[in-house]
């Protein structure tokens, strides 16, 4: 067994072919223990310092500075032309070493996920294709970027830090920490502005969201919010930075909710057939976000 994240890295803007194996620290979450142990981690000391090691590397680095370069780079689209099953595909090549389900392919947990969600919620297909879809901003990892910035809890950056955040007393050596602006309590923002209006630190979740914005992808808000924030634990699980919320956003905490029961244990459930559920789905991408996505 591994004793921590193994992460390709290359030094170029090319795609590697090789599997990259990435823990997602977000699955050691204390919510992600199901009542019915469904998973059974084995949490070794090595296992929890590479958690925080994790966390320490993103609280370190994902200042303003280091999300608007982030930005720059990824939000050109110019990485790739991918159909969303090939994507799909493609998702297979990064292995979560967290789950002691590494030998299912990535595929499987998105078919899971989003089977479960068609069986509870039939006459929402939207909710189907995001359960599908949601973790395709994972990509980012092919290209080799670091773990710490590409999965894990998200939060805003540009004020200070939230008590909810994992690990909240790693963020002594990060720049904005003491930067006059960055380090108060509302920061670059104003009381109320809306979580569209903040800066969160840079991840597969904004990735994703940003590209089907660019895509002009018609899910509606409610998947797009479960999209963009289900990784934003401090706001849906924490209950902070409610001083920004707007009120569309106090609608939506709903959906993100209830999106997360289906992501959190969807893979205690039966492995689905997948190749006959592919039409069906297909039929969900040609209504919601037809042709080619550019990553």
């Amino acid at each position: 067994s591994s004793t921590g994240p193994r992460i390709f890295v290359r030094m170029e803007e090319e795609m590697t072919t090789s599997t990259v194996y990435m823990t997602d620290p977000s699955e050691f979450r204390p919510e992600m223990k199901h009542k019915e142990a469904f998973r059974d981690y084995n949490e070794t000391p090595n296992t929890k310092d590479c958690v925080r090691r994790t966390y320490t590397e993103m609280h370190t680095h994902q200042t303003v500075e280091y999300g608007l370069n982030e930005r720059k780079k990824w939000l050109s689209f110019d990485h790739t032309e991918l159909s969303t099953m090939d994507a799909l595909d493609l998702l297979n090549k990064v292995v979560d070493e967290s789950d002691p389900d590494t030998d299912l392919p990535n595929i499987v947990h998105s078919f899971q996920t989003a089977e479960r969600i068609r069986q509870m919620h039939p006459d929402k297909d939207w909710f189907h294709l995001v359960g599908l879809i949601h973790d395709l901003g994972k990509v980012m990892a092919l290209y080799g970027q670091p773990q710490w910035s590409t999965v894990g809890d998200t939060y805003v950056v540009g004020c200070a830090p939230s008590a909810a955040i994992v690990f909240p007393d790693t963020f002594t050596e990060c720049t904005d920490s003491n930067h006059p602006v960055y380090s108060t309590e509302l920061g670059m923002y104003e009381r109320g502005c809306g979580l569209d209006k903040l800066m969160f630190s840079w991840g597969h979740d904004e990735y994703l969201y940003q590209i089907l914005q660019n895509h002009g992808s018609t899910i509606p808000d409610e998947g797009l919010y479960m999209i963009r924030f289900h990784s934003f634990y401090p706001w849906h699980t924490g209950g902070t930075y409610k001083e920004f919320e707007s009120e569309k956003d106090r609608q939506m905490l709903k959906w993100v909710n209830e999106f997360n029961k289906f992501d959190l244990y969807s893979k205690s459930d039966s492995i689905p057939d997948i190749e006959p559920l592919k039409p069906y789905y297909q039929g969900l991408v040609d209504k919601y976000m037809p042709g080619l996505i550019k990553f």
